[in-house]
């Protein structure tokens, strides 16, 4: 089995594949898991973290032949690198470069393109074709285009729904933490369901607004894929994407390893 790990500023997401190449439902992860990102967290703590975790699927450490990781927490790369030699035995593939990934990234500085952005290309143009506009709702809200002939073009960037709750509630004294959810109408008529109103549906709003803008320059004829923890909540809220894929970045690992094994 192939064990994939996505190590995001909020969120470690991992699963494990057959170690099979070819059909696309190959790209299924047989088991996923999500934990709190935690910096503070030693190797063994989050050694025993995943196995514990894969244990519970009877899933063993003898069971997982490859490892392949992508990380946008420099300090927990290495913690991940260590983990993998000391509990599996198996020197990880880090995605960075060096690796062939299919994609050719047209940013002015590749290096500066996320690990985490580039599994989510692979996956995109492997698995729905291109040209492609993916939205990953995580700790930042991120954009990324992906032209007809598989090239990264680029993207966006903007504080994602929860850095913005939270900056709200740590800037203004009167405000408070809120549930995120949907209020009834987009008119708050109270302060909770005004703050709600502005990350829920201003939000939507916002990603719609962007996507139509990135379709116009990639020529109007997109798939528009959406990922992160917050996609289901957002994807009630605009008819905008034309999928929703929890496992993207896991099934960009996958793919990427493939390419390079």
């Amino acid at each position: 089995m192939l064990l994939t790990l996505d190590i995001g500023n909020t969120m470690l997401t991992f699963g494990v594949f057959n170690n099979t190449e070819g059909a696309k439902e190959d790209f299924e992860p047989l088991h996923t898991w999500k934990v709190a990102t935690d910096t503070n967290k030693l190797p063994d703590e989050y050694g025993l973290l995943v196995i514990n975790l894969m244990r519970l699927e009877s899933i063993s450490t003898e069971d997982i032949d490859s490892v392949i990781l992508c990380s946008v927490v420099p300090p927990l790369t290495s913690s991940f690198v260590e983990l993998s030699k000391s509990y599996f035995g198996l020197t990880p593939m880090v995605i960075g470069p060096g690796l062939k990934t299919g994609i050719r990234i047209l940013y002015d500085s590749p290096r500066d393109v996320g690990a985490d952005r580039i599994a989510d290309a692979a996956a995109t143009l492997n698995i729905y074709g291109g040209p492609a506009i993916i939205v990953d709702f995580g700790t930042a809200t991120v954009f990324d285009a992906i032209s007809e002939n598989g090239d990264y073009l680029g993207g966006a960037l903007v504080p994602g729904v929860t850095v913005a709750a939270e900056a709200l509630f740590n800037s203004a004294s009167q405000l408070r933490r809120v549930e995120l959810e949907r209020p009834s109408t987009a008119i708050g008529k109270n302060t909770i369901h005004a703050i709600q109103s502005g990350l829920i549906l201003g939000y939507t709003d916002m990603v719609s607004g962007m996507v139509n803008r990135f379709n116009e320059e990639l020529g109007g004829q997109s798939k528009v894929v959406a990922t992160g923890g917050l996609a289901n909540m957002m994807a009630k809220e605009t008819s905008i994407f034309d999928i929703v894929n929890q496992n993207l970045t896991l099934q960009g690992l996958k793919i990427i390893h493939e390419m390079n094994s």
